[in-house]
């Protein structure tokens, strides 16, 4: 949690000074001339964030799908900044969506799991969105489409017209959200009734064209939470140019789901040109978690992920590396490959506003890579899914770790570490150099040919085989399989580990049941059955959440 100010303490103090609506429009000269100089972005341009949701890595034709037609998305990629390495919050949807919006990572972040067949989980008083952030420096924002935070109620804390959003049309709760012809939705504090008739990507789609439409002096924060391609794979009518392809149902109208996203894409495209706005608006699209497998789809089918190992739910690169593009006419096309988290998107979204960016977050701005200039650089990235599984990227290196008995793992968990220049898709574990690791680096393993272990400041033998990791004089006594797993999480940053990551990993009896070894998914083939056959999902087993 953030150890930082209070979200009322830092609105009060950190915002005290800053212009409000009807004062924001002035600049001062210099920032104006600096704004100028960098060439290719507006000052304070309208924001149109796209939030995909299952959308694989490669499911989109400018980073290599050849099933699945996406030119529009193709044309803002070419036009556009590649991001090739941009990673969710999480693998799976809630929480990935609390990291999008606070700018902390799940191991820092309020809601760090899907609701689990248990209550909607929800934001605090110790959150502070983006939506807050520009509302108070003069935009209008709105959030149309998938909410995904209980409860579902009107006037309760974590409803989206009190998290910084002064409009509101769509789903609140996760579940509703499954429902693509529902019988009601949510505007602003009233439901709105349906017939079920109406399929709720159109009617998303209506109310953002509208929204852009609606004008006014104020720059915008439009956050469109597309529920497509989420399961079921549902669509109105046929499933298009897809519909006499030879694939299952399923899949057939998962491609055409991921057609309509794209068309809704374009929609929104046009809107901003239609307004005159386009040059003034910078959008941002990306996805919440790798693809899903649910109901009947296939990934493999699609080589959803291209090179990637895995999909959602798994904290391997599939399940939490996504599609990224900014897109704004005044940008350059490039390809950019330094890695970027939906966290940063809080810190680069108050930058591109002008706005004071709130302190105590994971979070860094990364604005100058939007013009090809410099950005800070992570130390670390990391993810979270409390009794099951945890990862730390520290630059090319990527340490995975399971609980006991999660994804084949025994009683004590196991640990993974991958070369990710080499191991993106693949499943053997490499050794790093022989070298002292980083200080800030913490790991524990058990070696495969005894139970010699290696922790903080940990060295590794030079023998090509790399047989066990032998503990530095230097290195401090190796926590027991079920200690806590710290504390790249909380270098630097002077925060004391919440209470949800740091402790040990739960009984057995505790675990989720699955067989170790499990089947991850069902018939593969080619690269995709290389990278997909060796190690288990961290869900199976279980009642899907979705």
């Amino acid at each position: 949690m953030i150890n930082g100010p209070s979200r009322r303490a830092l609105l009060a103090g950190t915002f005290a000074g800053l212009a409000l609506p009807g004062a924001v429009s002035t600049a001062l000269p210099a920032q104006a001339e600096a704004t100028v100089r960098r060439g290719s972005l507006p000052r304070r341009p309208n924001i149109l964030l796209i939030l995909a949701d299952d959308l694989g890595w490669a499911e989109i034709g400018s980073n290599g799908q050849r099933l699945i037609r996406t030119p529009n998305l193709d044309r803002l990629a070419a036009e556009g900044v590649q991001f090739k390495t941009a990673y969710a919050g999480a693998p799976l949807c809630a929480p990935s969506r609390c990291s999008l919006l606070t700018g902390l990572h799940a191991g820092h972040s309020t809601v760090r799991e899907n609701p689990e067949g248990g209550p909607q989980h929800s934001l605090t008083d110790a959150d502070l969105t983006f939506a807050e952030v520009l509302q108070l420096s003069g935009y209008r924002t709105a959030c149309i489409g998938k909410w995904g935070f209980g409860p579902e109620e009107a006037g309760q804390a974590s409803h989206p017209n009190m998290r910084g959003f002064d409009e509101f049309f769509g789903y609140i709760g996760h579940k509703h959200a499954h429902q693509y012809f529902p019988k009601y939705l949510w505007h602003n504090g009233q439901k709105v009734q349906l017939d079920g008739s109406k399929y709720a990507p159109h009617l998303f789609r209506q109310r953002a064209v509208e929204f852009i439409g609606a004008g006014g002096d104020q720059p915008f924060l439009l956050y469109f939470a597309s529920t497509l391609p989420h399961s079921p794979s549902v669509v109105p009518g046929d499933a298009g140019e897809y519909e006499d392809k030879p694939w299952s149902g399923p899949n057939r109208r998962h491609a055409a789901q991921v057609a309509r996203l794209d068309t809704d894409v374009a929609a929104l495209i046009r809107a901003l040109r239609d307004e005159g706005v386009a040059k003034d608006t910078l959008v941002l699209f990306t996805s919440d978690n790798g693809p899903h497998r649910e109901r009947g789809v296939t990934p493999w089918l699609f080589d959803s992920n291209g090179p990637l190992r895995a999909d959602k739910r798994d904290v391997y690169e599939g399940g939490i590396r996504v599609p990224l593009i900014a897109w704004s006419p005044g940008l350059s096309p490039r390809v950019e490959r330094r890695p970027v988290a939906s966290w940063d998107l809080l810190p680069t979204l108050a930058d591109l506003a002008e706005t004071p960016v709130p302190a105590n977050l994971d979070g860094l701005s990364f604005r100058g890579l939007l013009t090809g200039e410099d950005a800070p650089r992570h130390t670390h990235l990391v993810w979270n899914r409390p009794r099951k599984a945890q990862a730390i990227r520290r630059g090319r290196w990527k340490l995975v770790r399971f609980a006991p008995n999660i994804a084949g793992a025994g009683p004590e968990g196991r640990i993974e570490l991958y070369d990710l220049t080499k191991d993106q898709g693949r499943a053997a574990t490499s050794p790093p150099p022989g070298r002292r690791s980083p200080r800030s680096w913490w790991s524990c393993s058990t070696a495969r040919s005894g139970r010699t272990r290696a922790c903080r400041t940990a060295c590794v033998p030079s023998s090509p085989a790399g047989r066990s990791w032998s503990p530095c004089t230097t290195a401090p006594p190796c926590p027991g399989p079920r200690s806590s797993w710290a504390s790249t999480a909380n270098a630097g940053r002077g925060r004391t580990p919440s209470p949800a990551w740091t402790p040990g990993w739960p009984s057995r009896s505790a675990s989720p049941r699955r067989p170790p070894g499990g089947s991850r998914r069902g018939p593969a083939s080619g690269r995709a059955a290389a990278r997909t056959s060796s190690a288990g999902s961290t869900s199976a087993g279980r009642r899907r959440s979705r």
